[in-house]
This record gives C-alpha cells, sequence and structure tokens, in this order.
C-alpha cells in the first residue's frame, strides 16, 4: 500500500487491493491453508488503512465536512466492529468452521464500510478540502501506513493524538513479529 495521489485515490486503491484478497479467499476452497495466508494479508493491510485513516482521514472529516463528526463516528465504529473480528481471526486454522464464519462476517463489514466511504464520506470530503488539502493528506496516510501496525490492537486508542503517539511504537513490534513468524511474505 502507497500508491500516490490525493487521500481519496489513495484510499480507493487500497479498497480494490482488499477486494481482490476477499476475491482469491473466495476463490480458494473451505479449509483450504491458502485462505489463512491471504486473511493474514487482507489484516495486515486493513489495520495499516484503518490506522491511518484514523490518524488523518477522520479528523479531516471533522474539520471541513458538514455533519463531518456524526460521519466521523460513524466509521470508527466500523473499525473496531471490524477489528474485533480480526482480532478473533487471527487465532483461527483455515480448516475451522469458525475460520468461515469470521471471514464472512469481516468481508460483509468492510464492503459494507467501503460502500459507505466512497458513496458519502469520499464525495463530501471532496466537495469541501481545497485540492491541495486532498493530496497533503494523501502523503500523510502513505506516511502513517508505513509505520502503523498490522495485527489488530481492539483496545488502542482511535483517536488523536494518542493514536498518532503508540501506532509506530506497535507498529514496530508487528513488524519484528511478522518478520520472525514470516507472516506476510508470501
Amino acid at each position: 500500500m502507497g500508491h500516490g495521489g490525493n487521500v481519496i485515490d489513495e484510499l480507493v486503491t487500497d479498497h480494490r487491493e482488499v477486494e481482490e484478497l476477499f476475491g482469491k479467499i473466495e476463490a480458494l476452497p473451505a479449509g483450504h491453508k491458502d485462505r489463512k495466508v491471504y486473511a493474514d494479508q487482507v489484516t495486515m493491510e486493513l489495520i495499516r488503512h484503518s490506522v491511518a485513516e484514523e490518524a488523518y482521514l477522520y479528523p479531516a472529516v471533522r474539520e471541513h465536512v458538514p455533519n463531518g463528526d456524526a460521519m466521523a463516528d460513524r466509521e470508527l465504529e466500523d473499525h473496531a466492529t471490524a477489528e474485533r473480528i480480526m482480532k478473533d481471526l487471527e487465532g483461527c486454522d483455515p480448516a475451522d468452521a469458525e475460520f468461515d464464519r469470521l471471514m464472512g462476517q469481516l468481508m460483509t463489514e468492510i464492503r459494507e464500510h467501503v460502500a459507505d466511504e466512497e458513496e458519502n464520506l469520499f464525495p463530501s470530503l471532496r466537495a469541501a478540502c481545497p485540492p491541495e488539502k486532498l493530496d497533503e493528506l494523501g502523503d500523510k496516510i502513505r506516511q502513517a501506513k508505513k509505520t502503523a501496525p498490522t495485527r489488530p490492537h481492539p483496545s488502542a486508542p482511535d483517536k488523536p493524538p494518542a493514536n498518532k503517539l503508540l501506532a509506530p511504537g506497535a507498529g514496530l513490534v508487528d513488524r519484528i513479529r511478522d518478520a520472525l513468524s514470516g507472516r506476510g511474505k508470501h
């Protein structure tokens, strides 16, 4: 993740990448070991994406978009729900029926969240922010994703300034764990 362009282009590209990974999971038979590999990749991408949104996108929505507080709060609730599902999914074997249930739940949650952002939040932000601000936010989002955690931390703060202070440290620990375990290397 890290594609260039303004914040909306960056995040929409992320959405398409996650949907592509969902497609790979759906194409494999239940119990196939690669479903876990793709689920781990989905989790890594979604966590980086959501941490960056929480640090920069939602504060911008609160600042610039009419009724932005309500929109941002709804998106944060979606993130919290998805993060709890990903945390539960972390310990599941792909042969376990619980894996399929949780993966289905995650796909539904993320697809609804993406549709809401792309149909409501992004058009509202585009209308409320000058293009140079959207470009600046895109740069900040890309930077945040580079140091963001790669594993779910459901009890971590999701609003500035605490999330901006704690995310890089958690990200470092997660990347070390990933390197040692080989997670995300496929």
